[in-house]
């Protein structure tokens, strides 16, 4: 998996397009990830503990990883990633610029 959690991503497709958010979680085993404040969709809950009144929330919904592009922290652009290896460490590279995408977090 390319993506990681706190990387700033633009989602390319669907009613959110052009929208940049980070990455709140990733399930690699289903391919895709929750963008912290897109992709909402709205729940009815029962009042409980942890809702005391009940009522409609906002969650943010799972998005296909293949609908996300990572945008490189250096040059600000929508970027495909690449791997280099540097002292028998994998670092991910971002393919327009080279630019780390590990060093800035």
């Amino acid at each position: 998996m390319k993506l990681k959690r706190n990387d700033k991503v633009i989602i390319l497709t669907g009613k959110d397009r052009n929208k940049i958010a980070e990455i709140e979680r990733v399930f690699v085993s289903e391919n895709k990830a929750v963008v912290k404040g897109l992709n909402i969709y709205k729940k009815s809950v029962k009042p409980s503990k942890k809702s005391p009144k009940g009522g409609i929330i906002e969650i943010s919904a799972k998005i296909n990883i293949s609908n996300l592009g990572i945008v490189c922290p250096s040059c600000n652009k929508v970027s495909r990633v690449s791997y280099k290896i540097t002292n028998n460490k994998k670092i991910r590279v971002c393919r327009k610029c080279n630019a780390s995408l590990e060093a800035v977090k």
